[in-house]
């Protein structure tokens, strides 16, 4: 999602790389799942959310959309994002005490929570959102070990790239304009969903390898 921020409003200033020590550990949150209700439709998805919950659950990307999953435009461009349901808007994989049904295989934004990413440059670093997270006296965890991801640089690699991926085309949807442009901005949706969500992943090779074989083959016009 695109947008300004300013850093000193909603953090403590400074910016953190992935072996830096932050205030973000809640010791396991203790039935505390604040963070799993009322977000909306805040909580969008990347392709390796896709492939980790199709894997986790043992389920298409179209069976996902029909139970756990819902569609909405994010700065031009249709992507998938965690539901919401019931009165407390209450996260679909969240169990009635509170605790997350799909820890295993979470998506990247519960990973990052509380922290945010700060992009600039074709990379990113991290910081600290000190007024989103209610649990107090939080302690100091290495954001790689908060983070708990395998290939933790390919990661982040694949993070920076697919944010500036979307970027481009996100920019463009914005900027489109009459019929021809309303078309342009339904193709490049439906090429995204088709080719990055919807279309599965091969199980027994790397994911990276093949989701960028999958950007590269956008990138010359072939989607």
């Amino acid at each position: 999602m695109l947008r300004e921020i300013d850093l000193s409003e909603i953090s403590d200033g400074k910016l953190y790389t992935g072996n830096d020590m932050v205030k973000a550990d809640c010791r396991g949150c203790a039935g505390c799942s604040s963070c799993c209700q009322g977000m909306g439709s805040s909580i969008i998805l990347d392709p390796l959310d896709i492939f980790r919950l199709t894997g986790h659950l043992s389920k298409s990307f179209e069976q996902l959309l029909e139970e756990a999953l819902e569609l909405n435009v994010v700065d031009g461009i249709i992507l998938p994002n965690l539901k919401m349901t019931g009165k407390d808007e209450r996260c679909v994989f969240l169990s009635p005490d509170g605790r997350c049904t799909i820890h295993k295989a979470r998506p990247g934004f519960c990973r990052l929570f509380p922290l945010g990413r700060y992009y600039e440059n074709h990379s990113f670093r991290y910081f600290l959102q000190i007024h989103e997270c209610p649990k107090p006296d939080k302690s100091k965890i290495k954001i790689k070990k908060w983070l708990d991801i395998e290939n933790f640089r390919q990661y982040e690699k694949f993070t920076a790239d697919w944010h500036y991926y979307l970027k481009e085309r996100q920019e463009i949807a914005m900027h489109s304009e009459g019929r021809e442009g309303a078309n342009l901005v339904k193709k490049l949706s439906m090429d995204i969903l088709r080719q990055f969500f919807v279309r599965p992943y091969d199980r027994e090779t790397d994911f990276y390898t093949q989701v960028y074989a999958r950007m590269e083959k956008a990138g010359e016009g072939t989607l």
